[in-house]
């Protein structure tokens, strides 16, 4: 696949494909404190991206149940709802999690724990994301055509969130740390 670091792409410098250096490198002349705050930047960046996104479908869904027609919707349309008013919400808490403990941790030099700790919570809000895209697609599936598509399509942003979100990083970092052994 083109978007995949291939070994051969791999550069001995400690440079990406593209030229760029990755994340975990230092930039020539940067100490541990600058490091750390350039990470912590460009992770609090992507989590504004991330942020706005749940936030728009956590929205959606607190307003659906009181929609017209929402009660028409079965039970099987209704456990997917609160699985993706859930997912949301949670997702919403870890998104939101870093920004807050940075206004409260600020200035107190544990700016590198909070820069761990918001790299997990990023995984974990992504995790939540993808559950309450699945359930929240399976959800207006199963109501406007019937159940087995919405098994299909849930399952179609399942697998593609699993995949480009969570497996398709995890191969690249294995395949990585083998061109570097």
């Amino acid at each position: 696949m083109p978007c995949m670091n291939q070994p051969e792409q791999v550069q001995n410098d400690g440079r990406e494909p593209d030229g760029s250096r990755s994340a975990e490198e230092p930039e020539p002349g940067e100490s541990h404190k600058e490091r750390v705050d350039r990470e912590l930047g460009e992770l609090m960046q992507g989590l504004r991206v991330a942020v706005t996104g749940v936030q728009v479908l956590f929205a959606f869904l607190l307003t659906l149940p009181f929609a017209a027609g929402f009660h028409k919707v079965d039970a099987l349309g209704r456990w997917l709802f609160f699985i993706a008013l859930l997912s949301a919400a949670l997702a919403s808490i870890c998104f939101i999690t870093p920004a807050a403990q940075h206004r409260l941790l600020f200035r107190t030099g544990l700016k590198e724990k909070m820069l761990h700790r918001a790299n997990e919570l990023g995984i974990a809000g992504a995790v939540g994301l993808a559950i309450a895209m699945t359930s929240s697609v399976a959800l207006v599936a199963e109501t406007v055509i019937n159940a087995w598509p919405a098994a299909l399509f849930g399952g179609v942003i399942a697998l593609a969130s699993g995949w480009l979100w969570i497996l398709q990083p995890i191969v690249d970092l294995y395949r990585t740390k083998d061109v570097k052994s």
